[in-house]
């Protein structure tokens, strides 16, 4: 007797024009390869996720939507569940930077709305870190046993692109110009070398004035296809992913995979992700920032190491088994 499908709702939010999808990509993928597992139903929030009459709204609509198998929050959107039934929920948690964001009473809305009360109305919870899910329980005082880690996959498309390295003046590519990318301090820490810095994000007044104060080689682009961003994957010598702050790291695996040489922050989720595949500086010491650069392009041993562990470490995050992590997770819910 065939086995029935498991019927899974996955709600996710209302995505904004001109922002990554990374979480629409991620869980799509899941979806394709348990295709043959899961009879998948997708609902996308009707309202963007600002004040509290629209999360209202997505509340209530996402109450009357869920189903008797799963029902499975993907991100962003915890809140959902609110109105829920707590024994079919899946809830995962990307990370919690919401609460670095805020204070005071505010925090304290933020933090029962997103964390404390969707956690603990969820049957299980994922987190994509395992710095995420000390975050939630620190956060939430939730019980340990209920959160399980279950990584990022990276993506089919990137796959090794060996290229010679530019020591003369190598590509330096840095992804994204948020709060937490610290890209103000990566480029004082580029000031005098010689090198070309590929910068993937829509550029501020004040990353304008400061490329120009330390007269960086710098190219810029942002709203870019993924293919582009693959291709600049391809052209660059280096990755540079000096955050302060990252629920995951992707662009580390994704560097990994095309075998380009990484340096990361040695805080948050970056060594958890990285391991001995990448180059660590502490990302708030500019001096140190530069030393990494600096060695991975003058210790070509050094380098070579890097870039052949990046090799084993990508295997760690393979979209088969990160679908299959999920699929023997909505079993275990089902029958529990």
């Amino acid at each position: 007797m065939t086995e029935r499908k498991i019927k899974v709702n996955f709600f996710q939010r209302k995505p904004r024009k001109g922002f990554s999808f990374s979480l629409e990509f991620i869980f799509d993928d899941i979806r394709k390869r348990l295709v043959d597992k899961i009879d998948a139903k997708v609902y996308i929030s009707k309202c963007y996720n600002d004040g509290y009459y629209s999360k209202f709204i997505n509340i209530a609509e996402a109450a009357l939507r869920q189903g008797n198998d799963i029902n499975h929050i993907t991100g962003e959107v915890h809140f959902l569940d609110l109105l829920m039934k707590k024994d079919r929920v899946v809830l995962t948690v990307l990370d919690c930077g919401m609460m670095i964001r805020k204070a005071g009473i505010s925090k304290k809305i933020i933090q029962w709305l997103y964390l404390s009360a969707p956690v603990k109305k969820a049957k299980v919870v994922t987190a994509i870190s395992e710095v995420t899910r000390q975050e939630i329980i620190r956060y939430t005082g939730v019980n340990p046993d209920k959160i399980c880690v279950i990584p990022v996959a990276v993506s089919p498309r990137y796959k090794p692109n060996p290229k010679v390295f530019n020591k003369e003046k190598p590509v330096i590519l840095h992804i994204g110009t948020g709060y937490n990318k610290n890209l103000l301090r990566l480029i004082e820490a580029l000031k005098g070398l010689s090198c070309h810095l590929t910068i993937v994000g829509k550029l501020s007044d004040e990353h304008l004035l400061v490329l120009q104060e330390n007269k960086i080689d710098y190219s810029n682009e942002y709203d870019i296809s993924d293919e582009r961003i693959l291709e600049k994957y391809h052209e660059c010598d280096i990755l540079a992913f000096v955050s302060t702050f990252e629920g995951f790291g992707m662009p580390i695996v994704e560097a990994n995979a095309v075998e380009r040489v990484v340096v990361t922050s040695n805080v948050s989720s970056m060594p958890e992700v990285a391991r001995n595949a990448a180059c660590l500086v502490n990302p708030l010491v500019i001096d140190d920032i530069r030393s990494g650069i600096m060695k991975v392009i003058n210790d070509d041993s050094f380098r070579d190491l890097l870039i052949a562990n990046g090799k084993i470490n990508k295997s760690r995050f393979d979209a088969d088994n990160i679908a299959n992590m999920y699929f023997e997770l909505y079993k275990e819910v089902l029958h529990s």
